[in-house]
């Protein structure tokens, strides 16, 4: 195969902001390669680590087998040594998840991205009381999902089994 040529360690500022720049141009591919060759030189970067865990999860619509993509984010989490960041970064995952599983339609697909967007507010609660003072990442992306949710009447919890789907009801009076 190839040897990857190795990045010059005074040239990680730079390529941290390429990073973001390709992030910015939705180019979560080129990100990604960025971070991985940063922290292939100091593996303590967190700044590529945040960007690392974001691109990845930037790509889930692309992917095929989503759960595979996801599996592959949440790998990143335990790189994170504080509780607060596994707690946000395991949040914005789900949240991620479920916005895909949203666009990609379908009823199946609709629960469980109501699920993952339930999880993801969960692990952003955890998040809050985690955070440190003056930090509320975790509060605006839990209002996010809260409003995604109640906006979306197709994004309900799975009914149980032998209960007719609340929506069908609410389309029947729509015809």
């Amino acid at each position: 195969m190839f040897e990857l040529k190795r990045l010059h360690r005074d040239a990680i500022p730079a390529a941290l902001a390429r990073a973001e720049r390709y992030r910015l141009l939705n180019e979560p591919s080129n990100a990604e390669s960025i971070c991985l060759d940063i922290l292939e030189v100091d593996s303590d970067n967190r700044e590529a680590r945040v960007a690392l865990l974001h691109a990845v999860a930037e790509q889930f619509d692309h992917e095929h087998d989503l759960d595979a993509a996801v599996r592959r984010a949440r790998s990143l989490l335990p790189e994170f040594d504080d509780a607060y960041s596994r707690a946000l970064y395991g949040a914005i995952i789900c949240e991620r998840r479920a916005k895909v599983l949203a666009r990609r339609g379908g009823a199946h697909n609709h629960f469980v991205a109501y699920d993952s967007f339930r999880h993801a507010m969960d692990l952003y609660e955890k998040a809050i009381e985690l955070s440190p003072d003056g930090e509320d990442d975790a509060i605006l992306r839990w209002n996010t999902c809260a409003r995604i949710l109640m906006k979306s009447p197709h994004l309900v919890p799975e009914p149980p089994e032998g209960v007719p789907d609340p929506r069908a009801r609410v389309e029947h009076m729509i015809e």
